[in-house]
């Protein structure tokens, strides 16, 4: 079972069907919403700062998502996809957004509704990436714009698929 701990008088809040991974961990002040999904190994670390989820969030294995305490709380909209060993840190991403597998967003960091942030990228601090752009390198920069063939085949269905591999493991 997951381990979903309060700390300093905050517990995890989560809206309806939930999937939580045997050896994923939840910690203080994180509220997420609907659907959302947390897979092995992840970390949602909210002892320092406030971590707030949308709606149909994935947050894939051993992802880590934490803040910067009393300078950066992290906010994740809707549809939203954290790839594998992500590491997301006190920033913001709007909706529809997907952060590729080992990418790196720093603090203070703004991610624009639509957009990719490439496998590897690192986003770095105070960084405002514009809506419907497709980020890649280190220290990220905008490659080009997620046209609808990228959002689709990428942004949406993997968000969509994530909805579906939970189901999976809800049925038992």
């Amino acid at each position: 079972m997951a381990l979903i701990r309060s700390v300093r008088g905050f517990t995890p809040q989560f809206g309806t069907d939930p999937f939580f991974a045997e050896t994923a961990v939840v910690i203080g002040d994180v509220v997420a919403g609907d659907q959302c999904s947390v897979w092995y190994n992840a970390v949602v670390r909210g002892d320092v700062h406030s971590i707030r989820i949308g709606h149909r969030v994935n947050i894939q294995d051993g992802a880590v998502l934490h803040c910067t305490y009393q300078r950066a709380p992290l906010t994740i909209g809707n549809d939203v996809s954290i790839g594998h060993n992500a590491i997301v840190h006190g920033c913001t991403i709007h909706d529809k957004v997907l952060v590729g597998m080992g990418a790196i967003v720093m603090d203070h960091a703004v991610i624009g509704e639509g957009s990719v942030i490439a496998a590897g990228a690192v986003v770095l601090q105070n960084t405002v990436v514009p809506p419907g752009s497709l980020m890649a390198g280190v220290p990220a920069k905008r490659i080009r714009e997620v046209g609808p063939e990228l959002s689709k085949n990428e942004i949406e269905r993997i968000a969509g698929n994530y909805l579906k591999y939970a189901g999976w493991f809800k049925e038992g």
